[in-house]
């Protein structure tokens, strides 16, 4: 079974191209539904963090000073990925900050990313709203730490994405709901979810749909 990584940054901002650097990085490691390792580290990017930033992460400028550097850690992190496919929630923002900081710890970053936050959005047109913490209460998912640090949030993630695979085999009949067809999910309109997953299920056992 493929594992996938669940990854979360913590950063001094919104976008790596305004100069925003990230703090912290967790990875969690699933297979299938199950988490079977973790990575967490605080990094040094040599950028001040805010007040705001800090009251809103609890990662303050004392606790970066003696973090290992920004290119170290990523370099781990990365190693620690080996390649696999990635998942994250509002993976638009973590795809960002990890290429941004795998570049400049000169290491490739050709990883696909599947979204939580669109996935939810396509599969639980009921949720109140389609925040991590949100949908953790929606799913009464098993609180995992301080909201907005890194581990916490991915392990929030890698619940969630439990979740969503569970749905999917329970609602639709997708025996192993893999990264590809989650990826093909978010992308579709949410009128069109069921029938990408026929189209799925009529790839892996060649009948028409």
């Amino acid at each position: 079974m493929t594992r996938v990584a669940v990854i979360d940054f913590e950063t001094t901002g919104l976008s790596p191209a305004m100069g925003d650097r990230a703090t912290e990085i967790a990875v969690v490691l699933m297979e299938g539904d199950q988490v079977v390792d973790r990575f967490q580290s605080l990094m040094n990017a040599g950028v001040r963090i805010s007040a705001f930033i800090e009251a809103y992460t609890g990662i303050s400028n004392e606790m970066i000073a003696t973090a290992p550097p920004a290119s170290t850690v990523m370099a781990d992190a990365s190693r620690f990925v080996a390649g696999r496919p990635m998942v994250a929630h509002n993976a638009s923002f973590d795809r960002r900050f990890w290429m941004a900081e795998l570049q400049r710890a000169d290491r490739p970053a050709d990883e696909p990313f599947a979204c939580t936050l669109l996935l939810s959005r396509r599969l639980y047109p009921q949720a109140p709203n389609y925040r991590l913490g949100s949908l953790a209460a929606f799913h009464a998912l098993p609180p995992s730490g301080r909201a907005h640090r890194a581990l916490a949030d991915a392990q929030t993630a890698a619940a969630l994405l439990a979740r969503i695979r569970t749905d999917l085999r329970g609602r639709f009949g997708v025996p192993e709901p893999r990264h590809a067809l989650l990826m093909k999910l978010q992308a579709c309109a949410r009128k069109a979810v069921p029938r990408a997953i026929e189209r799925h299920l009529a790839s892996q056992f060649h009948a028409p749909v």
